[in-house]
């Protein structure tokens, strides 16, 4: 909620030149909802006159941030003569996260951050100020919760959103990861011959995760609540068992981490149709067509492994891996493994599936994913709130080989 203290750094209205005031506010789910739905209906992502995405929150505007610890979701609204409405919003998590750097005594270094996400400004009140206003009030609600840092994610190619965030707002390119997609065909993808794929429960999950990778950038301080919330579909592990043949026997948590097998690779599944379905839109006839034929084609021919293109084009689930780390000289082959054994399981539920790796991540070359589908360099951009007394800028760091990739902000 917007306590006392935030209405006090808010201010209530902000009155632009040459139009109505616009009032910055808590979204207000009595009587926003249809008018923030509006907005967001109003802003598909993709280039005018192409193909575009657009993401439909199936009736919770907040959706996409009440699974985060700490989450606000604040509205432009105008005032003046026939009434408000509302032309613009934005929402916005705080958690603690690690910044990839170790403390002295070797324990990861955690921060509390602020991420920004789902900026929307309706086309008829753009270019007026209001994108900058509501990113200043998140901004000053961060700080109020103790965040050190704010960052955002968006295309590379969304000018827009880079000149308010790098020119006015102060945020410097901070990483570049890329967002592998595969679709969910009819027929079973197959894993690496040698993998014996092992589900995890969620304790043993999480025992593992900070056993070995609570120091990779952006691992949320919270990971038994995300591996324990619904839309969390499972964890898999994925072990190399050597040339001979065999399989790998699993004894437990604790003696997987006091005797790990040479190579592996571990991956968690979200249901992000729980939340928001997506719906690609401006495809031709001849697509939607030549799509719907290769489906038809791996229904009744599984065995012919037709690459076939699920059904885009209409209101879909997908699904996000997250967590996906390794180790070992085959970890590469574990990673593939494990991302396509989500795949499979993904089948019936959801029309693709998509995960995000670090740059220079070594798992990413044995990702399958369609290229077309896929986007090679996202970009989050970054900036250090309040004075930054300790020295350290992390937003200035150089970037490491993993990233792990919190599910509640996809």
């Amino acid at each position: 909620m917007v306590d006392d203290e935030l209405r006090s750094a808010m201010r209530d209205e902000e009155v632009l030149q040459g139009v109505a005031a616009v009032v910055i506010r808590k979204y207000d789910p009595k009587t926003d909802r249809d008018g923030s739905e509006a907005v967001d209906r109003e802003c598909e992502l993709g280039p005018p006159g192409g193909m575009s995405l657009r993401a439909d929150l199936r009736g919770d505007p907040v959706g996409r941030i009440r699974h985060s610890p700490l989450y606000l979701m604040l509205v432009a609204e105008t005032s003046g003569p026939g009434g408000g409405r509302i032309v613009g919003l934005i929402r916005g998590t705080v958690k603690s996260v690690a910044t990839g750097e170790r403390r002295p005594t070797g324990a990861p270094a955690f921060a509390n951050v602020g991420y920004i996400l789902g900026l929307r400004v309706a086309v008829s009140h753009r270019r007026m100020g209001i994108a900058l206003m509501l990113v200043q009030q998140l901004e000053r609600w961060f700080e109020l919760e103790g965040a050190g840092y704010a960052y955002m994610a968006t295309d590379k190619s969304n000018e827009a959103s880079l000149r308010l965030f790098t020119g006015r707002c102060g945020y410097s390119k901070f990483r570049t990861p890329s967002l592998l997609v595969h679709p969910v065909h009819s027929h079973r993808l197959k894993p690496p011959r040698r993998a014996t794929v092992i589900p995890l429960p969620a304790h043993d999950a999480e025992r593992l995760y900070r056993a070995r990778f609570a120091h990779v950038e952006f691992f949320p301080f919270d990971i038994g609540v995300v591996l324990a919330n619904d839309l969390s579909r499972g964890t898999l592990l994925a072990v190399i068992v050597n040339s001979n043949g065999g399989s790998y026997e699993w004894r437990g948590v604790e003696h997987f981490l006091a005797s790990p097998p040479a190579s592996w690779a571990v991956a968690s599944a979200w249901d992000c149709g729980g939340v928001f379905r997506l719906e690609v839109r401006g495809a031709s006839r001849l697509r939607r067509a030549f799509a719907s034929a290769t489906r038809a084609l791996d229904r009744v021919a599984k065995w012919l492994r037709v690459p076939s293109v699920p059904d885009l084009f209409r209101p879909f689930a997908g699904w996000f891996v997250y967590g996906l780390a390794g180790e070992g000289p085959d970890a590469a082959t574990a990673a593939e493994a494990a991302f396509a054994s989500v795949v499979n399981m993904a089948r019936g539920e959801a029309a693709a599936v998509a995960v995000e790796v670090a740059a220079m991540d070594p798992l990413r070359g044995r990702i399958p994913h369609w290229r077309r589908l896929s986007c090679a360099e996202d970009l989050w951009c970054m900036k250090r709130l309040g004075d930054g007394a300790d020295g350290w800028d992390w937003a200035r760091s150089a970037p490491g080989r993993s990233i792990f990739v919190d599910p509640r902000e996809v």
